[in-house]
């Protein structure tokens, strides 16, 4: 059954994101009321004052710690709404939330009327999911891909993209795993290859979210 949207927060560090989502919000949907936070503890703060109809959660929230977000959330209010609101990569990070509870991912490049589909969709139905995650979702199934990409990597693998993330270089690496440089670059190249990324930025930011 279709919950009435009477209250939405929306929790960004971004004022800018906040405000923009928020006129976008209050023209389209009639009578709204939109609250705001900036931090994880802002937003555990402004739950226990008043629970909102959905939360609009920005996975890179200050104090907040990716996925354990929704596992904490979901302890104390089980029934409430969350889409998650990102600028990353659906194809990287959405099924991960969704496994771990979210109602739904929402790119922050949506357009104002994806923005509004995914509201209603969540409040009519429980749950947001966009053509591009729809289209993760049967490759997995087809092709038996993990979810989490980091289960594509090897051991070797797992251990040297740690190294990488810390900012150790690849002289560094090879000293500490006793191998060739030249080893160091190929694992280097197969781990970009199977994360589908090209630097360690991006392998930074995947390591923040799948690695427990």
């Amino acid at each position: 059954m279709a919950t009435e949207l009477k209250k939405i927060l929306l929790a960004d560090d971004h004022s800018v994101v906040r405000h923009g989502i928020s006129l976008i919000l209050k023209e389209s949907f009639n009578g709204i009321t939109v609250e705001h936070a900036e931090s994880f503890t802002s937003v555990l703060n402004l739950l226990k004052t008043s629970v909102p109809d959905l939360l609009f959660l920005d996975i890179n929230l200050p104090g907040g710690n990716s996925t354990k977000m929704i596992e904490k959330i979901r302890l104390s209010y089980p029934d409430l709404k969350v889409l998650m609101f990102s600028a990353y990569d659906e194809e990287q990070y959405a099924l991960r939330y969704i496994h771990a509870g979210a109602n739904g991912f929402l790119n922050k490049h949506s357009s104002e009327s994806e923005i509004i589909n995914a509201v209603q969709s969540v409040m009519e139905t429980g749950k947001y999911i966009s053509a591009t995650v729809k289209e993760k979702i049967l490759e997995n199934v087809l092709h038996k891909t993990p979810i989490n990409p980091l289960e594509s990597l090897s051991d070797r693998e797992i251990e040297v993209a740690g190294l990488l993330a810390r900012g150790e270089g690849n002289l560094e690496i090879a000293n500490q795993l006793n191998i060739q440089m030249t080893t160091v670059s190929t694992y280097k190249n197969r781990i970009f290859e199977k994360l589908r990324i090209n630097n360690v930025v991006s392998l930074v930011e995947i390591l923040k979210i799948y690695e427990n």
